[in-house]
């Protein structure tokens, strides 16, 4: 039919989309981030440079927290003369004409970009130089003096990384291995070794550990149940000398058979330690033969007599400068169970073999890790805080392979590293050992970090309820400046993830918390930008949190000061930099920049919020703050920051209040806009439209479209067959056929033929903006005598395409899934039907008759 050949380009145009619900909502275009490797090289580089205090994240200057695509949002719907299909959130109009189009605010919505994957990184260990070479390690490796503590001196843990100190080995006596015991009883079971599998904590603690393989030792004897009643009473009285005897006489056969095994299986191994001196390899594989012999034996752990001698023959191999090496030696010393100042020696090892990147093969494909887990799950918390920091600090650099990444997670790492931050946050302030257990608390989140990438490290943080504990320790060290960097660092991260998000909002306290953070750490760029993502997140998830936040005292006013602190920043901030081989580079975004982006973006998803929108338009500071990025920055210099304020003042120009300061200052926006409309950027000509598309309600800037030939220029768009830049497009050229004097621009720049060709193309694949188009023609055709002289030779195709698309059978026929079809029908019978019939009506009475 007709019908269907008018159509037919519209039609297979709309079947072929990808159709969705309209969403009031708009994404901005994301810029590409740097890689983690990238990232995480210059954090290595820095390590090898600079000292520090404490590890800080090293400066990412292209640092992009979010971003951002083109989204849809939904036109106010105008009443007509008759029956109104308006929505709940649309404002009334009445008139013999359509009304002014004003566009609902617009949210913008973060992606989930990975932020810098940088961690923690302890300062280097000492030069190699210093450390003693193999010859020398081996001049008293049978000694029976003992070795000193590895570190001569005592760690620093106050604003200072982990660090290594492997110089100087003390032979004194008097400084011998913390563990003094020769034997335990056989059934201690601090013997059993680290499981492979994922087990869950004990009251005892032992949980991860193994059973050891025992000796086969049965004790014969009588039991008492074999006895007479009547020999009962008068055996009792001997019955525990018979038992321990019968234990006496049990652990000499164990000394004398660990005696035996220790002749036969151990010492050989050490003579071949002995003769292997100047082979690394050897050595490697002689720990190897003797970690097995030892498993072998069962003499891993506290109960061996002989474990001092063994300790210190292993500890004076540490000299020897070979990380090889002294991973096999980190992880027999650790299976010994060794405390106190050993434990903190060995874990001091650990860390300076993990930390150095070349050790990733070896560290990957060796069970050191297991040995750590079970460090940092036994150990108590007060009593070995120092150890635990570096066990901490080794863990969070394995964490960084992919490989033990997963394994962490399988083995209910995520679990323990929550229960360890529990047990932090139950100790206050008052406590000694509050201030050293931030230096651990820096660890842990900073690998929190890492594992916020993995999905299932994040199903695990869900399970258990991160979000809740991580408030809460960072309201505990508010303090620490390190600690909260580390802990926004996971929040900003988790935020951008709908149930972390949900599971952030329902804490009541954590706008409270970010806002007194940002007021108290404002020139803080890593952490003021993290927590200004945060709260972008929040705001743009739902309207209960932009109430939350706005409702909070002095929440505006500390957003107002952290932009006129940056904004001051930004001005005199240079604009190039010089890179690593000292080639002069454009900076973008700088760090004043990027703190501004996120403000924006928070300004403008708070503006969504009726209320709060409402407050905000009557805001002069607010706006004024807005106005002067579009003053001072280019989209050239900045398309992101200059976009996002756009986008905010295009909300806050949808709210009609009195005293509005959008209004007041509406020609000197429209003059700001003219710029973006000029520039590259097509995502910066589309905010500007939509702008323009609310403030031509009013005569003013209708009069100055005209003025400025802005008009030609939105019929130009009309060409553009993309959607999201025809519909504010046809917003503006609605509102400007308001006024009767400025309808006839519309058939001299060819705009009728543009518009019908638009609705061919997008009909039935989008009603609302069909609606949009029948609107503007309606106010077009007001005052024509005949349908011709208005609509000229688009009448008859305009009125076979009208009746086409108010078919009901079309309708269902062009919707797609159940969900999208049931939401485009409510936008056909509401808003599209009622002033297409009208428009049809009134085409068809003046066709006629001309």
């Amino acid at each position: 039919c007709s019908s269907c050949a008018v159509l037919c380009r519209g039609m297979q145009a709309s079947k072929t989309e990808d159709r969705r619900k309209a969403e009031p909502f708009y994404w901005l275009s994301a810029t590409k981030p740097r890689t983690s490797s990238e990232i995480v090289n210059e954090a290595r580089h820095a390590l090898r440079t600079v000292k520090t205090q404490r590890p800080f994240t090293p400066k990412d200057e292209q640092r992009k927290l979010f971003g951002s695509q083109s989204s849809r949002y939904s036109p106010s719907v105008f009443s007509f003369n008759t029956s109104s299909s308006e929505s709940s959130e649309s404002r009334p109009h009445s008139g013999v004409h359509l009304s002014p189009l004003a566009h609902k605010p617009i949210l913008i919505i973060s992606e989930k970009k990975n932020e810098a994957s940088s961690v923690f990184l302890p300062t280097p260990p000492v030069d190699a130089a210093e450390v003693r070479k193999v010859s020398s390690a081996w001049k008293g490796l049978f000694r029976t003096t003992s070795p000193k503590d590895l570190f001569s001196d005592e760690v620093k843990l106050d604003f200072e990384a982990p660090t290594m100190m492997m110089n100087n080995l003390d032979r004194s006596n008097n400084t011998c291995l913390a563990e003094q015991k020769l034997y335990t009883s056989f059934n201690d079971e601090s013997r059993q070794l680290i499981c492979n599998e994922h087990t869950s904590r004990s009251g005892s603690g032992d949980s991860m550990e193994r059973t050891p393989r025992k000796f086969s030792l049965q004790l014969q004897g009588e039991s008492d149940q074999m006895k007479e009643p009547g020999e009962k009473s008068s055996q009792s009285r001997t019955s525990g000398q018979k038992r321990k005897g019968l234990k006496d006489e049990t652990r000499i056969n164990e000394w004398e058979e660990e005696d035996f095994f220790w002749h036969t299986k151990i010492l050989p191994i050490l003579h071949e330690l002995e003769k292997r001196e100047d082979n690394i390899e050897h050595l490697c594989l002689a720990c190897t033969k003797l970690y097995q012999a030892l498993d072998e034996g069962n003499m891993l752990g506290k109960r061996f007599k002989r474990r001092n001698v063994l300790l210190k023959t292993l500890y004076k191999l540490v000299d020897i400068d070979s990380d090889p090496l002294s991973l096999k030696l980190a992880e027999i010393i650790l299976a010994m169970k060794v405390d106190g100042k050993n434990l903190l020696s060995v874990c001091k090892l650990a860390f300076k073999i993990c930390r150095n990147k070349k050790n990733d093969f070896i560290v990957q494909n060796d069970t050191l890790l297991d040995y750590l887990l079970q460090v940092l799950w036994n150990e108590d918390l007060q009593t070995n805080n120092e150890a635990l920091v570096y066990c901490m600090a080794a863990i969070k650099f394995m964490s960084e392979k992919d490989r033990l990444l997963y394994k962490l997670v399988s083995k209910g790492a995520v679990e323990m590293f929550l229960e360890l931050m529990k047990q932090i946050n139950n100790i206050k302030e008052h406590d000694r050992y509050f201030y050293k257990l931030g230096h651990l608390l820096v660890q842990l989140t900073a690998t929190l970090r890492i594992l916020a990438d993995c999905a299932l490290a994040r199903r695990r943080l869900s399970d258990s309820a991160a979000i809740p504990e991580l408030c809460v320790a960072l309201e505990q060290r508010s303090s620490d400046k390190d600690v909260c960097i580390c802990i926004v660092r996971v929040l900003s991260k988790l935020s951008t993830y709908n149930d972390f998000c949900a599971a952030l909002a329902d804490c009541s306290r954590c706008y409270i918390l970010f806002l007194a953070l940002l007021n108290k750490y404002q020139k803080q760029q890593d952490l003021v930008v993290r927590i200004i993502f945060i709260l972008g997140n929040l705001t743009a998830k739902n309207n209960q949190s932009r109430e939350q936040f706005f409702q909070e005292k002095e929440s505006v006013n500390t957003l107002i000061s952290l932009f006129q602190t940056y904004y001051e920043l930004d001005l005199n901030a240079p604009t190039w930099h010089h890179d690593r081989q000292g080639e002069k580079h454009l900076k973008y975004p700088s760090e004043a920049e990027d703190v501004l982006i996120k403000l924006m973006r928070v300004l403008a998803n708070l503006s969504i919020h009726p209320r709060v929108g409402t407050a905000l338009a009557a805001a002069h500071p607010v706006v004024g703050l807005l106005v002067t990025v579009l003053e001072y920055k280019s989209v050239d210099a900045c398309e992101e920051l200059v976009i996002n304020a756009a986008t905010a003042i295009n909300n806050l120009s949808y709210y009609q209040v009195e005293d509005s300061a959008v209004q007041n200052k509406k020609l000197h926006i429209a003059e700001m806009l003219l710029k973006l409309l000029m520039s590259d950027s097509m995502d910066a000509v589309v905010e500007a439209v939509r702008v323009f598309g609310n403030l031509s309600q009013h005569h003013e800037i209708r009069d100055f479209i005209m003025q400025k030939k802005i008009y030609k220029f939105m019929i130009a768009l009309l060409d553009s067959k993309n959607q999201e830049v025809c519909f504010p497009a046809c917003g503006v050229l609605l509102n400007l056929t308001v006024d009767e004097n400025k309808r006839a621009f519309l058939m001299e720049e060819g705009g009728i033929g543009k518009l019908v060709d638009c609705l061919q193309d997008f009909g039935p694949a989008d009603w609302q903006l069909s609606c949009l188009i029948c609107k503007t023609l309606w106010n077009c055709s007001e005052s024509m005598t005949s349908a011709t002289s208005c609509f000229g030779g688009d009448t008859d195709t305009l009125l076979v395409l009208l009746t086409a698309l108010l078919d009901e059978e079309v309708e269902l026929e062009c919707s797609l899934d159940r969900d999208t079809k049931d939401c485009q029908r409510v936008y056909w019978e509401r808003e599209f039907k009622p002033v297409a019939e009208k428009l049809l009506d009134r085409i068809q009475s003046h066709h006629s008759s001309s």
